[in-house]
């Protein structure tokens, strides 16, 4: 039973159903074939037997014309008694046979001159009263006495020749059929069996399972083709939900302390008479809810970012011009932190991409660089570099601050991850992780990286910004 339901949906399968349409216009076409090639090969022999003939009977005329009767006759007998001859006929004004190699011919072959318009039934001398048909075509030539003179051509050989012609045609039919099934199954068989790798694939998907892929065979066909695009569709999807489910672990984590204090700071102010005290509790409860605002407008703008909808947006912009604007707006902010912001900045490179967001991007890592630069009384120095590298320009702010370790650079890009040493300061950790994001959009990426690599402490962060360079 399960051979068969197989069988079933090998027949079923889109591959075998166009193998079998194929077979079947070449099984057409070959038949088209065997059946032109065998007419023109007809054709072709038909002619030159035509053509032969009328070289013999041109001869003979000419004989007659040359030595009467008796030179005819001879030229006749020599001609007959040749391997392979032709039919060689002289018959009487009434069509009785007179002299020649043929014993009796179709009656009504000699009524026309010319010649004859369908195959003639003849027999030999040695096969009287044989039951085989043979069959001939022939020229009729009347002379001045009446007499008549026929040169025919057996057609035994031709019809061999074209029954032999047609043999081989069918017999090389028929191998290129069994190859074609043989074939058909094949593919069919190999079809099928990638589509149950892939079922079996999707159903561990559907079952909730989003590491799984589909299989790829490399072959580049287009199963490879969909199977790839399919995985990476399935990667970012992969990627969204865990991303979702993560997000939705850090907000019930980082979210529940800033709401609790709000709770309390409510709480207080209800009890209290004091407006002074009151005042103060409210205007603590408006700064915690602008901080949750803050946090809430950043998650819908990574998820906005993520989601491409603004991918539509891009235009070529000039990436030095927004640095240096974005060095200058944060230069006094730098100042008043006790840290020193300078640009170095190759004017004139531009990338194609959202002006707001980049500039967004830029204002995050300048913001942390001085939040997480140095340390309480100490001057540190942040650059703030674009150039070219590659095929590519990139965008780099270098700090001296503690940096982050080797093994935490991966973490600290999602989404509400923060170090254990800057949970005293303020922020939502969403900073890298809407940086990342606007690089993934615009087909870049993020590094990060120690300023210092002389072994020295503090080593420093550099993070850095690789954007593609633009194509004409």
């Amino acid at each position: 039973m399960a051979k068969t339901s197989r069988l079933g949906m090998l027949f079923k399968s889109t591959a075998v159903r166009l193998s079998a349409l194929y077979i079947l216009l070449f099984a057409l076409c070959a038949g088209f074939l065997v059946i032109y090639v065998t007419g023109l090969s007809e054709r072709i022999l038909f002619n030159q037997t035509r053509d032969s003939l009328m070289e013999e009977v041109q001869e003979i005329d000419r004989a007659y014309e040359r030595g009467g009767i008796p030179l005819l006759i001879r030229t006749m007998e020599r001609r007959s008694r040749q391997p392979g001859a032709n039919l060689y006929v002289i018959a009487g004004p009434a069509g009785q046979i007179l002299a020649g190699n043929v014993a009796a011919l179709q009656p009504g072959t000699f009524d026309k001159e010319g010649w004859t318009r369908f195959p003639f039934a003849y027999e030999r001398y040695n096969e009287i009263g044989d039951k085989r048909r043979h069959v001939a075509v022939g020229h009729v030539l009347n002379l001045d006495n009446g007499m008549r003179v026929l040169v025919g051509r057996d057609l035994g050989e031709p019809g061999k020749l074209r029954l032999l012609v047609r043999q081989a045609l069918m017999v090389a039919l028929l191998i290129m059929g069994v190859g074609a099934l043989i074939i058909w199954f094949a593919i069919g068989r190999n079809a099928l069996k990638r589509i149950d790798r892939v079922s079996a694939a999707s159903q561990k998907i559907v079952a909730g399972d989003l590491s799984q892929r589909l299989p790829v065979s490399g072959s580049g066909d287009e199963f490879d083709r969909l199977s790839s695009s399919l995985n990476e569709m399935l990667g970012r999807i992969e990627k969204l939900n865990e991303g979702l489910r993560q997000v939705s672990d850090n907000i019930a984590h980082d979210l529940k302390t800033p709401l609790t204090r709000l709770r309390n700071k409510a709480a207080d102010a209800l009890g209290t008479s004091d407006d002074g005290t009151r005042r103060g509790a409210l205007e603590a409860i408006i700064a915690e809810s602008d901080q949750l605002i803050r946090t809430f407008n950043a998650l819908l703008m990574i998820s906005r970012v993520e989601a491409g909808s603004i991918a539509a947006e891009l235009s070529e912009i000039d990436l030095s011009a927004i640095a240096a604007d974005s060095v200058e707006l944060y230069e006094p902010v730098a100042d008043d932190a006790g840290q020193r912001l300078t640009a170095d900045v190759v004017p004139g490179l531009s990338v194609r991409g959202n002006r707001e967001l980049i500039g967004q991007a830029i204002s995050n890592l300048i913001d942390n660089a001085i939040k997480y630069s140095a340390e309480e009384g100490r001057e540190g120095q942040i650059t703030l570099k674009v150039a070219k590298r590659g095929g590519g320009i990139v965008l780099s702010v270098a700090d001296q601050g503690p940096g982050i370790p080797s093994d935490m650079r991966e973490e600290v890009v999602k989404r509400f991850v923060r170090l254990d040493k800057s949970r005293s300061k303020p922020g939502t950790g969403l900073g890298l992780s809407l940086v990342e994001a606007i690089m993934a959009l615009h087909g870049g990426r993020l590094e990060l990286s120690d300023t210092r690599t002389d072994g020295t402490e503090p080593r420093g962060l550099t993070v850095t910004m690789v954007f593609p360079a633009v194509t004409p």
